[in-house]
């Protein structure tokens, strides 16, 4: 199985038109730390996974398979 990728993530949040920090407010986490998804300085913790695939409009299985 493939783990998240910050291009990705990037890409999804960028087609729903969400910044950064509207991303992260959905979360109730900082911007700094979509940022560092995004960049590959992080990933997400693993409580974060099915809320980050709802606030992007995909599957948990979508999320992994980098769709």
């Amino acid at each position: 199985m493939n783990y998240i990728s910050g291009t990705m993530l990037k890409e999804l949040r960028e087609k729903r038109n969400l910044t950064q920090k509207e991303l992260a407010e959905k979360l109730r986490i900082s911007d700094k730390t979509i940022s560092k998804w995004e960049t590959g300085k992080g990933l997400p913790d693993i409580t974060l996974v099915a809320p980050l695939a709802e606030a992007l409009g995909i599957s948990v299985a979508e999320l992994f398979a980098g769709e």
